[in-house]
């Protein structure tokens, strides 16, 4: 194996172009600071594509990057053809005011499913659950959330990461410590929610302190502003990530950005004093999704470099079963 290729996994999570790795993809995913790779629609044609897909993007460098796909069910899916079609959220929060007993074993089951669909192609893990509460304020949560009953949230959220755990995959917990309040779109503005710590820490983090004390193996901030907390959006936030998260609740997984490219993540100022405002605040990898240039500007210029924490962390997101060869 050529030396160069023998690379921990770095800070940054990037995306490719299309259907098989351009030249300029397969220079990116070869630096230093990338340790991921998020998948999108437009990276899918086929069964047989994806898996060429995701074999060439694991075979540019050891450890391989860690591969990734928003795949919650509902409106967020990017492989359809196929796949199994899951349903949203919701619906399971629909059938847990009937029956408990059945909503949490058919949340493990869709769990199993995404996990055993995702892992047969060489996918690592999904950017699922989402935690964020249906207050009926958020188009862009909406049907993706699980109920506005945070006891129902925690309980359907666990059922779903045992089925992914049993399928051999991790669990991203998303968006902390929630984004269902506020009816503003962080893709396209900066939200602000003005409830207290109290007040949310008897709502939207319950869910959050119940899957990170069963192991949660990641989390991802919001870009929301808590003016009652802190200044600084969470993603953005010592407060929020550091003292909230890290110390308060416990956790010792990985924290995800979410995409830099977002409207919501703009306050640092440019892509790399945005990658580096969420390095210091708390994050072990930052996204960046749609913008080439940001990512090829960020690879060259952003002083992140790899750690120890953070290859143990990115390790328990690689897939449990390596027998699910690509």
């Amino acid at each position: 194996m050529n030396p160069l290729l023998a690379l921990p996994r770095g800070a940054v999570m990037l995306d490719v172009a299309g259907v098989e790795l351009s030249p300029e993809d397969r220079e990116r995913i070869a630096h230093p600071r990338v340790g991921g790779v998020i998948l999108f629609t437009r990276n899918y044609e086929s069964s047989s594509q994806l898996k060429a897909l995701v074999a060439s993007i694991r075979a540019l460098r050891d450890p391989p990057p860690l591969i990734a796909v928003d795949h919650e069910g509902g409106r967020v899916q990017r492989f359809r053809e196929g796949f199994t079609a899951v349903p949203p959220m919701r619906n399971l929060g629909q059938l847990w005011d009937r029956d408990v007993g059945a909503a949490s074993g058919e949340a493990q089951r869709l769990g199993t499913v995404i996990a055993h669909e995702l892992s047969a192609h060489g996918v690592d893990f999904s950017f699922t659950p989402v935690l964020d509460l249906d207050y009926g304020h958020s188009e862009v949560i909406g049907d993706r959330a699980f109920h506005r009953n945070a006891n129902a949230v925690a309980h359907l959220a666990s059922a779903l990461c045992r089925g992914l755990r049993a399928g051999g995959i991790a669990a991203v917990a998303k968006h902390f410590p929630g984004h269902g309040f506020v009816a503003a779109d962080s893709h396209h503005e900066m939200p602000r929610d003005p409830r207290s710590l109290a007040a949310l820490e008897v709502d939207d983090l319950v869910p959050f302190a119940v899957l990170i004390r069963e192991g949660v193996e990641a989390i991802m901030p919001a870009h929301v502003v808590y003016p009652a907390v802190d200044a600084h959006p969470a993603g953005f936030s010592r407060v929020w990530l550091t003292d909230i998260l890290r110390r308060r609740l416990g956790f010792e997984g990985l924290i995800f950005s979410d995409d830099l490219s977002m409207a919501g993540a703009g306050g640092p100022g440019d892509i790399v004093e945005r990658a580096q405002a969420a390095h210091e605040a708390g994050c072990d990898m930052v996204l960046v999704c749609n913008d080439p240039a940001a990512a090829d500007t960020l690879l060259s210029h952003w002083k992140c470099t790899a750690t120890p924490e953070l290859a143990r962390r990115a390790q328990a997101l690689a897939r449990r079963d390596s027998s699910a060869a690509v």
